[in-house]
């Protein structure tokens, strides 16, 4: 038997956990599937793109993949998302909130304003970290029918190989979605993935209290880089976003990875200096930290 194209059974669960009606909620293959269905089905010639110059890399995979036109706003010299470039924009807004790589979160009054005074376009919230430290914007989508709130099981509820993600959105926003997903890709979620995410959201309790470990560790760990002489951006994700005056990203990177230690680094220009550092467990944490400190030593 195929898998069940309209996810019923774990649309009801989440339903229920969420507090958001099933007829609001699509289910995807990965947060990466819902947010391609929505460039398709709201952006075009006419509502083109916008998105901060510094975010998750698949934005402009995705625009270029459908023709899409799309304009890139930099962030401040803060790596903030300055509200002010969005205020009635009148085209097709993607934000990351928090945002990837910098991990930095816009409140949800600030999310509210772009999307109050963007009526005629869609505004598409992509939730991936959200329960790192921030607060989710769907409660809004009770009150304004542009708004596109997507999220995934890959990062706070640890599936990212089960490849599971979802959007909500009012009725018809979602039904637009759905037009593309039966175009596409029916039959996009698998039973087992399904039936993992039906079990992953029974022990809801059990990922939240694991995501206040990671939480936890992360602040240890900023502490930790700070002690080291590094800047650290405050982040409501599962990383953290510096660099060293010591040592560029790029050497950091690729000493640390002599020695076992993956962290990202990123060659565009305004971010070479700095890397991603994913957080793990404390013990992890602490192999990271004792690793760096003898690479500053080396390197002084």
């Amino acid at each position: 038997m195929y898998s069940d194209p309209e996810c019923v059974d774990l649309r009801n669960k989440m339903s229920e956990v969420f507090g958001i009606e099933k007829d609001c909620i699509i289910m995807t293959n990965g947060s990466d599937e819902v947010l391609n269905f929505a460039f398709m089905a709201f952006a075009d010639q006419e509502n083109p793109l916008v998105f901060p110059d510094i975010t998750y890399g698949f934005y402009p995979v995705f625009a270029d993949l459908n023709h899409i036109p799309y304009k890139e706003i930099p962030l401040n010299d803060n790596m903030e998302i300055d509200v002010k470039d969005y205020i009635g924009i009148n085209k097709t807004i993607v934000i990351a909130n928090p945002n990837a790589p910098t991990g930095l979160l816009l409140d949800t009054d600030k999310i509210e304003e772009i999307v109050k005074s963007n009526p005629n376009n869609v505004v598409i919230i992509d939730e991936a970290y959200i329960d790192f430290g921030g607060k989710s914007a769907i409660d809004l989508i009770k009150k304004y029918d542009n708004l596109l709130v997507v999220g995934t099981f890959s990062k706070s509820r640890s599936m990212a190989g089960a490849r599971l993600g979802f959007g909500f959105g009012s009725k018809e926003l979602i039904k637009d979605i759905n037009t593309i997903k039966y175009s596409t890709n029916p039959y996009n979620v698998s039973r087992m993935a399904s039936m993992a995410g039906i079990t992953a959201l029974d022990e809801n309790q059990v990922y939240m209290d694991n995501c206040k470990i990671i939480i936890e560790n992360r602040r240890w760990t900023e502490e930790e880089l700070v002690k080291l002489g590094f800047d650290v951006i405050p982040s409501s994700a599962n990383f953290l976003f510096a660099r060293s005056k010591k040592i560029d990203g790029e050497q950091l990177y690729l000493k640390l990875k002599e020695k076992g230690i993956l962290i990202r680094h990123f060659t565009k220009e305004r971010i070479k200096d700095y890397n991603r550092i994913t957080i793990g467990t404390l013990d992890q944490m602490k192999i990271f930290i004792n690793s760096t400190k003898k690479i500053l030593e080396e390197v002084k």
